[in-house]
């Protein structure tokens, strides 16, 4: 009678080789998951500025088609409240019966500049009119500038925002993110 097993069989199983190496692979497969979820972490809240910013640009455009008189006489026109730090912005005061469509120019625009560096990380605006003085009838340009924490996971911001050029050769590390808005009275 012949036996089924014979004693010179090897045995079956796995070596320590093939258990290192199979250990390898997972952990390349955790690292590029790990990448991954860096980014996923990151991505809402990039979001989430993006979404304040529109919402700072959109108030300030109801405030100055708000004030027409205000608008063409340049009282809007901010020179750039962005300076890469997270100083506070006075509020400019503005009260009855003193108040004219200048100054509550100044105070719609120490609000939304006060707004931009409080919701946003060192957030600044920026007003321009193509025409000087500005008119209802011409364009005008509003950039609302903030700073997002440098990680891997961002994204390179100079190429995929329209900053303007005061903001691109002023602050280059770390470069600001830009949200812009073109806008007719």
């Amino acid at each position: 009678m012949t036996s089924v097993y014979k004693s010179h069989d090897r045995q079956c199983g796995a070596s320590l080789i093939e258990v290192l190496i199979a250990i390898l692979l997972l952990s390349f497969g955790l690292l590029a998951l790990g990448a991954m979820l860096s980014y996923a972490v990151q991505a809402p809240k990039m979001s989430n500025m993006r979404a304040v910013a529109a919402n700072i640009a959109a108030s300030h455009i109801e405030r100055i088609r708000a004030n027409p008189t205000g608008y063409t006489s340049g009282s809007y026109t901010v020179t750039m409240s962005y300076d890469g730090t997270f100083s506070d912005v006075p509020l400019v005061n503005c009260s009855y019966p003193t108040c004219d469509p200048a100054k509550l120019a100044a105070l719609d625009n120490s609000t939304v500049q006060r707004a931009a560096r409080i919701e946003l990380p060192a957030g600044g605006v920026l007003v321009t009119c193509d025409t000087t003085p500005c008119s209802l009838a011409g364009a005008a340009n509003l950039w609302i500038i903030w700073q997002e924490p440098s990680t891997l996971a961002a994204l390179n911001p100079s190429t995929s925002d329209n900053c303007p050029t005061q903001v691109t050769n002023t602050y280059t590390r770390p470069k600001p993110r830009c949200l812009y808005v073109r806008f007719k009275i």
